[in-house]
C-alpha cells in the first residue's frame, strides 16, 4: 500500500490550517470554519486549487472526531453547576432552548424539505456551541462578568438537552413505522440515559477504581477505548456514537481521575476534531451552496434576533441589567459541532441532501458573525442602553506591578527580583511581606503554567 501522495497531501492541508489559524486568531476567529475551509479548498468538488482529497481517506478518523467532541463534553459536564441550579437553569436556560426549538422546527418546515428534516433543522438552531462558547469567555476575559455564571449554567442545560435530544432524533432517523417499535425504542434510548447519569451521580467511587492504573500509557488507552466502545454501545442501541461517547465521559468526568483524563483527552479531541471538521468541509459542495443560500441566511437572522430578545430574558430571570444580557445574547450566539454532528447523522439517515451544504453555510456565517458579535457586545450594549464606558483601566497599586514583573520574569526563566531599582530603605516592610507573599503563589503558578517545565506531575493519589 503506498499512501505517500495521501500522507503528503494531509499533511500540507494541516499546515495550511496552521497558517490560516495564526491569521484567524487576530481577529478572534475559531478554528472550526477555518478547519471547514482547509476542507472545501481539498475538496474533488472544489477545482480552483489542484488537491483533489478524498473523504473515504480519513472518514473512520473523522469518526474518532466526533466521539471525542461528545466524550469531552461529557467530561466537562458540570454536575454540581446541574443539580445545585436545576430550577433556576430549567427557567432561563429551558425557556431559551424551547423558544428556539419552536422557531427553528416551524422554520423547517416553511423551508419544506419534510418533517424530519425540520425536526434537524431545529436542533442546528437550537443550541449553541459549547467549544467556540468556552474559548471566547476565556479569550475576551469574560469569566468574571455577572452575566457568566449564566451562560454557563445554560451551556449545561443544554449538554442535558443535546443527550435527550439525539436519543430522540435517533429513533426518528431510524426509520420505524410501528407505534411499538417506536416506544419500545426509546425506552431502550431512555433507560440507557438514566442508567448512565446514575452512574456518574453515584458511582464515581466505583468507577474510579476500576479506572485506576499509574502508568500513563495504560490510562490514556483504557479511556480511548471505553469512549470508542461506548460509541459502539450507543449505535448499537440506537442512541447513535455521539450519545454513548457523551455518556461514558460523563461518567468518567464524576470520578477522581477527571482532571487527569482531561489532560490526555483534550489533544486527542483536538487533532480527532480537526478531522472531523476537515471531513465535513470535504463533503462539501460550492455548487449547492445556490440552492440553499435563502434558508440559510433566514436561519442567520432567526438566530439572532431570537438569541438577541433571548438574552434579555436571560437578564430579566436572573436579575441582571439589559446590557448583561445583551453580552449573554452575544455569546450564545455560536453555532458550531452540534449542527454538523446532526448533519452528518442526516446524512447517514438518507435525509434531504440539501441539509449537508444547508449546516456547513450556515455554521460558517454564525462561527465568523458570533465571535465578531461578541467581541464587540460591550461596547455596542453600552451605546444600545446608554451605559456608561470605563475608557481607562483600574489603576494599579505599585505592589501589584511588582508582582506582574516579577511573574513575567518567572515564566521567561529570568530570576526573579522583587525589589527592582526601588530603594529597599523607601518600601514599607509590612507591604514587602504581602508582596511576597502574594508573588510566591503567583510564580508557583505562573510557572505551572510555563513552558519551561517539562516535568509532568503525578496524579496526588500516586
Amino acid at each position: 500500500m503506498h499512501l505517500g501522495q495521501e500522507l503528503l497531501t494531509l499533511g500540507v492541508l494541516f499546515l495550511i490550517a496552521y497558517v490560516l489559524g495564526r491569521l484567524g486568531k487576530r481577529i478572534g476567529l475559531p478554528a472550526i470554519p477555518i478547519y471547514m475551509l482547509v476542507g472545501l479548498i481539498a475538496s474533488p468538488n472544489f477545482h480552483l486549487f489542484p488537491l483533489n482529497f478524498k473523504p473515504a481517506d480519513v472518514e473512520l478518523i473523522a469518526v474518532f472526531g466526533l466521539i471525542f467532541l461528545l466524550f469531552s463534553l461529557g467530561l466537562e459536564f458540570d454536575q454540581d453547576e446541574f443539580y445545585g441550579n436545576v430550577k433556576a437553569l430549567l427557567l432561563s436556560g429551558g425557556t431559551r432552548i424551547a423558544i428556539n426549538m419552536a422557531v427553528g422546527f416551524g422554520f423547517g418546515l416553511w423551508v419544506g424539505w419534510g418533517t424530519r428534516e425540520a425536526l434537524i433543522i431545529a436542533g442546528m438552531t437550537a443550541t449553541s456551541s459549547s467549544a467556540i462558547v468556552t474559548k471566547l469567555l476565556i479569550e475576551f476575559k469574560r469569566l468574571a462578568n455577572r452575566e457568566t455564571p449564566a451562560v454557563l449554567g445554560i451551556m449545561v442545560l443544554e449538554d442535558v438537552y443535546i443527550a435527550i435530544y439525539l436519543a430522540i432524533v435517533s429513533v426518528v432517523l431510524g426509520g420505524e413505522t410501528s407505534l411499538w417499535e417506536v416506544v419500545l425504542q426509546l425506552a431502550i434510548s431512555f433507560t440507557f440515559l438514566v442508567a448512565m447519569f446514575a452512574l456518574a451521580r453515584f458511582g464515581g467511587k466505583f468507577v474510579s477504581r476500576m479506572v485506576r492504573t499509574r502508568d500513563d500509557e495504560l490510562f490514556t488507552i483504557l479511556f480511548f477505548g471505553l469512549a470508542v466502545a461506548f460509541g459502539g454501545i450507543g449505535e448499537l442501541l440506537g442512541v447513535s456514537d455521539a450519545i454513548g461517547a457523551f455518556l461514558i465521559g460523563l461518567v468518567l468526568g464524576a470520578t477522581r481521575f477527571r482532571t487527569r483524563v482531561e489532560q490526555f483527552a483534550l489533544p486527542l479531541r483536538d487533532v480527532f476534531g480537526a478531522f472531523f471538521f476537515l471531513n465535513f468541509g470535504l463533503a462539501l459542495n460550492p455548487s449547492t451552496f445556490g440552492a440553499v443560500w435563502i434558508p440559510v441566511i433566514v436561519a442567520v437572522v432567526l438566530t439572532l434576533v431570537v438569541n438577541t430578545a433571548g438574552g434579555q430574558l436571560i437578564a430579566w430571570i436572573n436579575k441582571l441589567t439589559p446590557a448583561e444580557g445583551f453580552n449573554a445574547s452575544a455569546m450564545l450566539q455560536n453555532r458550531g459541532e452540534f449542527a454538523l454532528i446532526l448533519a452528518t447523522l442526516a446524512t447517514a439517515a438518507g435525509l434531504d441532501s440539501r441539509l449537508t451544504p444547508f449546516a456547513g453555510l450556515y455554521v460558517l456565517i454564525m462561527s465568523i458573525v458570533g465571535p465578531v458579535l461578541a467581541a464587540n457586545s460591550e461596547r455596542a450594549g453600552a451605546i444600545l442602553f446608554r451605559k456608561k464606558r470605563v475608557t481607562a483601566p483600574p489603576r494599579r497599586d505599585a505592589m501589584g506591578d511588582e508582582a506582574i514583573a516579577l511573574v513575567e520574569a518567572a515564566t521567561a526563566g529570568q530570576e526573579p527580583d522583587p525589589h527592582g531599582d526601588t530603594d529597599i530603605d523607601e518600601v514599607d516592610v509590612e507591604k514587602s511581606d504581602d508582596l511576597a507573599e502574594a508573588t510566591d503563589r503567583l510564580i508557583e503558578q505562573a510557572m505551572s503554567q510555563s513552558d519551561e517545565q517539562t516535568e509532568r506531575k503525578r496524579d496526588p493519589e500516586y
